[in-house]
């Protein structure tokens, strides 16, 4: 791996740039909020499992049985303990309860575990780490949907996260004990790659329409101090302790690679979407995603530079 920052904020900045634009196209008026709703259906629904299938087949490090049971379980682990770090900081800033104390916990702990770490992961590691990934995200969506929702909304749902890219995932596990990169048609597995790679683009697009919502919205500017600890929290916090977890960690050099990248992440998406279905404090909720989203630009390389020298990478 190469650690120069410079060669680390290339890798990065791709992501950032599709996110730019579709904020402008947001902006511009030609990519439509009505629109949205079909294009996320096609983009999970359709050409993710597409692309996790492409991931996963053929991948000899996920034939390997503890590639398969510990990054669920340290996906899971590391997210609850951020959970808890995350309501420690909101208990010490007295924040008012239920919200936006919910809100901040719940916001600050997620990091964007899906569209914004796979490109990411795909530039700078094998193609093996990208597999691990998928499967380290079934525990991390276990303990979001459960814990996670309940800690926000007091109530839980995990059945959320049997979802088509979960069931994707088994299969494609499925189909690699099977060998069936071997026996498969080859218009079949380059169909899937053709289609897989559509999902990562369009899922940033959105995006970056749904961050030119969130700013349209208002309120960027209002409890300034709650959101420089929140960004404290996700951004200087929460990764050196969890690179520190990947350096001591048990496991295969490919879920330590996916672990620093987790921790170099920024708040993901899916808090705004939450706190407005369940009533909470989507205001919060927005600044800190927004804020540590373009901050990421700058911190990712930065962790991750510092990710792979203590880890080894």
């Amino acid at each position: 791996m190469n650690t120069a920052y410079a060669s680390l904020l290339t890798a990065v900045a791709p992501a950032f740039v599709v996110i730019a634009c579709g904020f402008g196209l947001r902006r511009l008026g030609k990519l439509q909020p009505a629109a949205d709703a079909s294009l996320l259906t096609l983009a999970i629904n359709f050409l993710y499992p597409c692309f996790i299938a492409d991931a996963v087949l053929a991948n000899r490090e996920l034939r390997d049985f503890s590639n398969v049971i510990i990054p669920p379980i340290a996906g899971a682990a590391l997210l609850a303990c951020s959970f808890g770090i995350a309501a420690l900081v909101a208990r010490a800033m007295r924040l008012q309860r239920p919200h936006p104390a919910r809100t901040f916990t719940f916001t600050a702990a997620i990091p964007n575990w899906g569209y914004l770490p796979v490109p990411l992961v795909q530039a700078i590691f094998p193609a093996s780490t990208t597999g691990v990934l998928f499967v380290h995200n079934i525990g991390f969506e276990l303990v979001l949907w459960s814990l996670g929702v309940w800690l926000l909304a007091g109530e839980g749902s995990w059945r959320r996260v049997f979802n088509i890219p979960f069931f994707a995932i088994l299969a494609a596990l499925a189909l690699n004990l099977a060998h069936a990169s071997d026996w498969l048609p080859a218009v079949a597995l380059n169909s899937l790659h053709f289609l897989g790679q559509g999902a990562i683009p369009l899922s940033l697009l959105l995006t970056g329409a749904m961050l030119t919502d969130s700013v349209a919205a208002g309120g960027i500017m209002q409890n300034t101090s709650r959101t420089l600890i929140g960004c404290i929290v996700k951004l200087a916090i929460l990764p050196p302790l969890i690179i520190l977890a990947a350096r001591w960690l048990p496991c295969s050099l490919d879920l330590k690679r996916v672990l620093v990248v987790q921790a170099a992440m920024p708040c993901a998406m899916v808090p705004v979407v939450l706190t407005r279905l369940y009533n909470a404090d989507t205001g919060t909720a927005v600044r800190l995603v927004i804020t540590t989203t373009s901050l990421g630009l700058l911190t990712i390389p930065f962790w991750l530079r510092i990710g792979a020298h203590i880890v080894g990478l």
